[in-house]
């Protein structure tokens, strides 16, 4: 089960390989988990929204994630394995999140309830009823997907919360973790990746980035010089990663990452399932640079 203190560093939520025909690609998704540990990841993610969790079945998930363990042993490293097990119904985010801890996950990343628009004190309770399953709760504040905006003191009584561990904060500033840094939090991840290095200065413990399933190593580096004091360094690391991150972003996530893993030979293919689409002409172009 992970803890508080572990939750930093460069989380990677991992992308879902699928073959031609739509399948889950199994080797493919092996080998980038295996490429990911070997690069020094501190915790990988299966099935967050970049490993297009609302196609991927429980049957699924639960091939993926043993192939991740298999992965992780193979590579000998132990790094936290965390599951994507939100739903914006609370008893379908409970069920999830204790099928996740069966699993043998070391903590469930929990999306604020989105479409439904629920009250602030609605979204408290909503985690409190999480929380109480037993499994390290991640919080994950995405207002842009979600629909709902949580007010700070809203994100303070959630972290509160027995058994919520931090959050992953994907709110288009630095201002929210930065109230949070300065009032005494549990860890924050960065969940915006433009704004990696700006969250490591305002009181971030790491980065939960998509974009760091490619050019792993870069990522890991910016965040290590940072954690040894080396600011300007980590800052003049980030600019360089930050024109390729920007690319990543220019059309719907995970498209413009399994394009470039698929270019590079890690995955067998960039298939998506419907509704999302392959990259434009015009984008792989740009892309190619990074061949």
């Amino acid at each position: 089960m992970l803890k508080e203190s572990e939750l930093q560093g460069v989380y990677v939520p991992i992308v879902t390989p699928f073959d031609g025909e739509g399948e889950v690609d199994i080797a493919s998704f092996y080998n980038l988990a295996y490429n990911l540990f070997q690069d020094e990841v501190d915790g990988l993610v299966v099935n967050g929204t970049t490993g297009e969790s609302p196609t991927i079945s429980p049957e699924e998930l639960t091939l993926l994630f043993h192939t991740a363990q298999d992965a992780c042993e193979a590579a000998d490293v132990e790094v936290p394995l965390v599951v994507g097990a939100g739903s914006n119904d609370t008893r379908t985010a409970m069920k999830y999140t204790e099928a996740a801890g069966q699993l043998g996950a070391d903590a469930a990343l929990v999306v604020v309830p989105y479409y439904n628009k629920p009250s602030q004190q609605g979204i408290i309770e909503h985690f409190k009823r999480i929380a109480s399953v037993g499994v390290p709760v991640i919080l994950y504040e995405v207002p842009h997907r979600t629909g709902v905006t949580l007010q700070l003191d809203t994100v303070r009584a959630i972290l509160d919360i027995d058994g919520v561990i931090g959050m992953k904060d994907s709110t288009p500033n630095v201002q929210l973790v930065t109230e949070l840094a300065r009032l005494g939090s549990k860890p924050v991840l960065c969940g915006e990746d433009t704004l990696f290095h700006a969250s490591l200065c305002a009181g971030a413990k790491g980065v939960m980035s998509a974009s760091a399933n490619v050019e792993t190593e870069r990522f890991v580096a910016c965040y290590q010089s940072f954690a040894q004091g080396l600011r300007e360094t980590s800052g003049q690391q980030f600019a360089e990663l930050l024109p390729l991150v920007r690319l990543l972003f220019q059309e719907p996530n995970p498209a413009p990452l399994k394009w470039l893993l698929a270019q590079q030979g890690i995955i067998a293919s960039p298939t998506l399932r419907l509704p999302l689409l392959p990259i434009s002409e015009e984008l792989q172009q740009k892309l190619a640079a990074y061949l």
